[in-house]
């Protein structure tokens, strides 16, 4: 039986859309008002209700309720009953107007400023000689008790004694989220449970709509126990969504791809080295995998500049020899092409043709690439997210590589794999993972691992330098351009802006360009690729001697000329990206360095990140440190940032904990896809909802189907 889609299912299975309420808009909740909700839906990253329900808060507020003023603790919130006595306008020092509120409260004076507000506003909300609810921080100034901007409500029971603090935005304020936040969980239904009773026994988490009330609108403080409930569902559906692609790709029929070796033979004569004992492990395993006749699922890791290119060279080539097709997709054209001269040098010299297939592929030469995919006269082809477009058809398309996997989803990787019969999948990146983002992105993924570096690359030397010593870096890399050293000088930003101090690539072009005429050059990605193409090609021939530019160098550029990386506000980049980055040098004969330049002003947990990099040259070593400090991306889509699964649990601040749920989740996935992979019982059932809440609908392709 195939899987139909969550919300298909809601209505089959109860009677209804179970997940209506919570997929209504925001600007549908009683009393919410149209601005409102587009300030509330920015600050919840979504449109929803399900999306404000989640958007959980970043603190507590504890009110006492008092009776005077004079019972109220020092620094302490307070809710307090006043009646008005009198208002009175006035402007702050500033110009700013306010009003000044006098009240009484159990025989005590009170006085409430509203900044910002104008009498007519006042006397509307505090009409004199009405009795108010006033909540907020309550200071004693001599004989008088003063509130600034407190909430105010006619009723007691409308103001919580303890009191989420939501992330805002703009001009959002609190009591706006608290109203929404009310209407939105008057609709939450009660939902079947999805989890295992005897796991939510043991860890004694409550119920999915009782976590969310306790930590929304708690009469308590709520502890860790909803927050772990609501953490593990999220991860527990990713799990479950990862293990439907998964079983999708596995279930299906493979086939056996063989090769006789021939042309594989004259492409490792042609590459000049042989190949070191972990590429020959990782062309056997892969060898093994295409040979048997299931479906292939392998990820190759290794580290920046591992020769991860040449074993898609022999697995490409494999796939030639047994008479089928072999695509690789890589995120952006530059890297594509960079592919592209490596395949051409050891393809051409194997005889097989290998095209190259992107978005600015036009006209008569799209046309030749695209009938040579048809009728199989290209038996090779590198692209972008091109490769898998309606109008390209593949003869037969029998092994699908993708570089740079953490750049593409799931879904955008077996779109590929979609092009052909039985097609196997080697996926490959070049940020070594760390165990805990293997198990939560790939779980039972057969892995190969690149260790080492092939014959000729030198090591780089790592140094932290600060911001203020760039004029002496500036005529040190006027020497090193006097002995044809050749710089890269990365930056995070393209153009200037008011609103961000990070260092423009455009005025730092213009301030070396000063210095050295003529001998630097600018690569970003908003240029149109010819003129970018240009600026490394000029960069690569020698003929500029710097090339300033964004992380667009990160991955697919390669000039063994290269010797210092110069990295500039380096504590905004994160770890594996400095690392990418530092393996674009070293690939030489030449000793390399690597300058990671700082801001003014760096805080200590900036300068431990960047010595890091400063200490070691090992990318698993690396990544770990960078997944404790930023998390992982999203296996399901193309976040880069954030650990996945992790916006309701931030492994940064309990990584212990978030490993040991994502094991757990990992374990219950399995268990549950062995017992149920058409997810029929009811647990299965209840699950299906699960998936939709987390976004994970387009897991739930069916598993009979192609």
């Amino acid at each position: 039986m195939g899987i139909v889609s969550a919300r298909e299912d809601t209505s089959a299975s109860h009677g209804g859309d179970a997940l209506s309420p919570l997929l209504a808009p925001i600007a549908g909740l009683k009393g919410v008002k149209e601005n409102e909700a587009r300030l509330i839906s920015k600050a919840a990253g979504g449109t929803r209700v399900l999306d404000l329900l989640l958007h959980l808060p970043e603190r507590y507020l504890h009110r006492r309720r008092i009776d005077r003023p004079s019972q109220a603790l020092p620094d302490s919130e307070v809710l307090i009953e006043a009646v008005v006595a009198s208002h009175k306008a006035a402007r702050s020092a500033q110009g700013r107007p306010y009003v000044r509120v006098r009240a009484e409260a159990g025989g005590e004076p009170l006085t409430a400023f509203l900044m910002n507000w104008q009498k007519p506003w006042a006397e509307k909300t505090l009409p004199v000689g009405a009795s108010r609810f006033l909540a907020g921080p309550l200071k004693e100034e001599g004989e008088d008790w003063v509130m600034v901007n407190p909430q105010i409500a006619t009723r007691s029971d409308t103001i919580p004694l303890i009191q989420p603090v939501w992330p805002l935005t703009g001009a959002l304020t609190l009591p706006q989220v608290t109203r929404a936040m009310t209407a939105a969980l008057a609709v939450l239904p009660d939902l079947p449970e999805w989890q295992d009773a005897p796991l939510l026994r043991r860890e004694s988490w409550p119920g999915f709509a009782a976590a969310l009330r306790a930590i929304q609108a708690p009469d308590s403080e709520p502890g860790e126990a909803p927050h772990r409930r609501l953490a593990y569902d999220e991860l527990l559906s990713g799990q479950i969504a990862l293990g439907l692609v998964r079983r999708r790709s596995r279930e299906r029929p493979g086939r056996s791809l063989t090769g006789d070796g021939r042309l594989r033979a004259k492409a490792l004569a042609a590459f000049g080295f042989p190949p070191t004992e972990a590429q020959r492990q990782a062309v056997a395993e892969i060898d093994a995998d295409l040979a048997a006749p299931r479906r292939m699922l392998r990820l190759l890791q290794g580290d920046v500049g591992a020769g991860k290119t040449l074993v898609a060279v022999m697995a490409m080539l494999r796939a030639a020899e047994s008479g089928a097709q072999a695509a690789l997709m890589a995120p952006t054209e530059l890297l594509a092409r960079q592919h592209l001269r490596t395949f051409q040098k050891l393809c051409e010299a194997a005889g097989v043709p290998v095209a190259l297939l992107t978005g600015t592929v036009k006209g008569k030469e799209r046309k030749r690439v695209l009938a040579g995919l048809a009728d199989g006269s290209i038996p090779l082809v590198l692209g972008t997210h091109a490769l898998f477009q309606e109008g390209v058809v593949f003869r037969d398309l029998g092994l699908a590589v993708v570089d740079e996997q953490h750049r593409f989803g799931v879904a955008q990787r077996l779109m590929l794999a979609e092009k052909g019969e039985a097609v196997d999948m080697l996926v490959m990146t070049a940020t070594p993972i760390p165990r805990t983002l293997l198990l939560t992105q790939w779980g039972e993924m057969a892995v190969s691992r690149l260790a080492g570096k092939p014959p000729g690359r030198q090591p780089v030397t790592t140094r932290v330098v600060s911001q203020d010593r760039l004029p002496e870096i500036v005529a040190r890399l006027g020497e090193a351009i006097g002995r044809e050293e050749r710089a890269y000088w990365v930056v995070r930003a393209i153009t200037g802006s008011e609103h961000d101090d990070s260092v423009a690539a455009e005025d730092r072009f213009a301030e070396l360009s000063a210095h050295f005429p003529g001998q630097v050059g600018l690569a970003h990605g908003l240029q149109d690729i010819a003129v970018r193409e240009a600026a490394l090609a000029a960069f690569a021939a020698g003929e500029t001697k710097i090339l300033v530019a964004t992380t667009v160098i990160e991955v697919g550029v390669d000039v063994p000329e290269a010797t210092i990386m110069l990295i500039e506000q380096a504590e905004r980049f994160g770890l594996a990206a400095l690392h990418q980055l530092r393996g674009r040098v070293g690939r030489g004969t030449k000793p390399s360095s690597c300058l990671l330049v700082h801001s003014a002003g760096l805080t200590y947990w900036e300068r431990q990140r960047l010595m890091v990099l400063r200490d070691s040259d090992d990318g698993f070593v690396i990544a770990e440190e960078d997944l404790r400090a930023r998390g992982g991306g999203d296996a399901l889509g193309a976040r880069q940032a954030g650990m996945p699964g992790a916006r309701l649990l931030d492994p940064r601040e309990d990584q212990e904990e978030y490993r040991r749920l994502v094991e757990i989740a990992h374990r219950d996935a399995e268990l549950l896809l062995q017992k149920d992979a058409a997810l029929d019982s009811p647990r299965g059932r209840a699950t299906r909802l699960l998936l939709a809440i987390f976004g994970h609908d387009i897991s739930m392709a069916p598993l009979d189907a192609g």
